[in-house]
């Protein structure tokens, strides 16, 4: 399926549901893998993009349904539907916005301890799933990032010349970092603000949603993604997740393992003109970071 047209999807949803045909049908934002059609502000619709999107899907719904019950956050409950040849899935909407760095900017202390400890104990009770189960539910090994070669070879040149030394420095800190000391763990590998339903009247975090990346990984990648938010906030779930879990992180580990992120993404993307100049901008502000901190690979 690739046509956006809304109707194709009005259609299909009040095939299911024509109890719906009154309601207000609109496009969310646009997705990696799926089409999601938001119906009334309640009922979020996914459609997969193509047949690797549709496993995902179904893979998702499947863990989902062993997670849900065993964690604090709210989660999706996602229910997968068949229509002729369309497969797509129905969850209730988690109410909230994305939470961005200029929101989090200007949340009051309190609001931001209280999104650490949240975020911290979600990860927590994360890792403490058994893998076994996880497994037979469909999780499996996290994608693997660009190779230290392919970012020197593609990433690198892509960045402004005053970065590229620091770029450098987080590619060799990487090729010297041992093996994770707390090793794999199922966990959600995506907890950027683009997968948050924050409530910003409350100032609390509603739910977090699409798990399709969820699956094995380091326990210390984990914590890299809300640097898309915050190193601020990075540093509160790492501390809230410390006190919760009795594991201690490694805060350069993590640094380091943000860098390697933000330039395998844009290794991926190097010709791709929707989103290589967003994958630019967060590797430069992440590099700038870096930079600010003295940081070198030794």
């Amino acid at each position: 399926m690739t046509t956006e047209k809304i109707d194709q999807f009005r259609d299909i949803i009040l095939s299911e549901y024509p109890d719906l045909a009154a309601s207000t049908f609109e496009l969310a934002p646009v997705g990696w893998d799926s089409i999601a059609v938001d119906v009334d502000d309640r009922l979020i619709f996914k459609f997969p993009r193509n047949e690797v999107a549709q496993k995902a899907l179904v893979r998702e719904a499947a863990l989902l349904a062993v997670v849900r019950p065993r964690v604090s956050m709210a989660v999706p409950e996602l229910r997968i539907l068949q229509r002729g040849r369309h497969l797509f899935s129905l969850h209730e909407k988690l109410k909230g916005e994305h939470l961005l760095a200029a929101e989090y900017d200007r949340l009051p202390e309190h609001v931001r301890r209280r999104l650490g400890d949240a975020l911290g104990q979600f990860y927590t009770e994360l890792h403490r799933l058994d893998k076994e189960q996880m497994a037979d539910a469909g999780a499996a090994t996290i994608g693997a990032w660009q190779s230290p070669s392919a970012l020197r070879g593609k990433a690198v040149p892509a960045l402004p010349v005053e970065l590229r030394g620091v770029a450098e420095d987080i590619i060799a800190g990487f090729e010297q970092l041992p093996p994770d000391p707390h090793g794999q763990t199922y966990g959600f590998f995506d907890g950027h603000g683009w997968n948050m339903a924050f409530d910003r009247v409350r100032g609390r975090l509603n739910g977090i949603y699409d798990f399709a990346d969820s699956g094995f990984g380091p326990v210390h990648q984990e914590f890299i993604y809300s640097n898309f938010i915050s190193p601020d906030l990075t540093e509160r779930i790492a501390a809230a997740y410390e006190k919760a879990s009795g594991r201690t992180l490694d805060r350069r580990r993590i640094a380091i393992l943000t860098g390697i992120h933000r330039l395998s993404e844009l290794a991926e993307l190097p010709d791709d003109f929707r989103h290589t100049p967003a994958m630019t901008r967060h590797t430069v502000i992440w590099l700038e970071t870096m930079s600010g901190r003295g940081f070198a690979a030794s």
